[in-house]
């Protein structure tokens, strides 16, 4: 398959040019960019945020009873969610004040049985919040640092960054559309997301700046090893989004997984998004670069 996709890949790039490569990644960069400005224009935040960024309760009860009828159950409190996780139902509340907490925990552990639940104080989740947005940035400022001291040019190094930016957007973006909520799961799905998208970058321009040869040669050299790296990587996190996503439809004593769910499916569709950033977005401002500074050399 790896085999195949490279090929495939490598003639794609090969037949059209510099624009059209770039054109592709730059439509997903800006259409990320409005779904994170309209979910910011809506909710105060651009991507929707979890329990632990927001504050609020989660409980699970294990039992045979629908989602819906916990639903209609539970409404005269702020029920935000109500979920079949295997033999569990698990609701999501969003914040309320101590008299309500302690009746609804006492409505609960007295009605059903096997019962957690899980409180988050709003002033917790906004501190939660502030840390991760400071890991983020600072991750990501740490990361564009090092690839400047690395190549000590602008633009291939900017276009690394730009690659690893738009990655970020892009993952974000699919989260507001898909309904997955910024949870510290999440928070660590993106910063992992940096790192994989500076490995895939980096071979790639090292390969074009460093190695003897033309750029489309250096390029399609490099292809082999990227594409086996990162579909290594999905292939594990494909098996690990089925296993904590669907285990229970197998095993019914299995629950879902939350945590590793979203984990797994952020960083498939942010490897993806990778793969379009770094050998369309990323290769066409290397071969316009390095023709560019071919030119300039021969007139000097």
């Amino acid at each position: 398959m790896e085999v195949g996709l490279t090929e495939r890949l490598d003639s794609f790039v090969k037949s059209h040019s510099n624009r059209q490569l770039a054109a592709i990644p730059l439509a997903l960069f800006l259409v990320s960019i409005i779904v994170l400005g309209i979910t910011f224009a809506s909710t105060g935040s651009p991507v929707q945020l979890g329990m632990e960024f927001k504050g609020g309760t989660l409980i699970s009860v294990a039992t045979t009873q629908s989602a819906e009828s916990f639903e209609d159950q539970f409404s005269s409190y702020p029920i935000i969610d109500a979920r079949e996780t295997g033999s569990r139902i698990v609701m999501q509340f969003g914040p309320m004040s101590n008299e309500e907490q302690s009746q609804l925990t006492r409505e609960v552990t007295s009605a059903y049985t096997g019962v957690e639940i899980k409180q988050i104080g709003p002033v917790y989740g906004e501190s939660l919040q502030k840390q991760a947005l400071t890991a983020v940035l600072l991750s990501f400022i740490g990361m564009a640092a090092v690839v400047f001291l690395i190549f000590k040019t602008f633009v291939p190094s900017g276009a690394v960054v730009l690659s690893a930016m738009s990655d970020i957007l892009i993952a974000a973006a699919f989260m507001n559309v898909a309904g997955i909520e910024l949870s510290l799961g999440t928070v660590a799905a993106l910063l992992m997301l940096i790192g994989y998208s500076v490995d895939s970058d980096i071979l790639l321009t090292t390969r074009v700046l460093k190695r003897r040869g033309t750029v489309q040669e250096n390029i399609s050299n490099a292809m082999p090893t990227g594409i086996t790296m990162t579909t290594t990587t999905l292939a594990a996190l494909v098996v690990m989004y089925v296993v904590s996503t669907y285990s229970y439809l197998v095993i019914p004593s299995f629950s879902q997984i939350t945590l590793l769910s979203d984990i797994s499916i952020v960083l498939i569709f942010g490897l993806i998004a990778d793969m379009i950033n770094t050998w369309l977005l990323n290769t066409s401002i290397l071969r316009w670069y390095v023709a560019g500074s071919g030119q300039r050399r021969r007139k000097a």
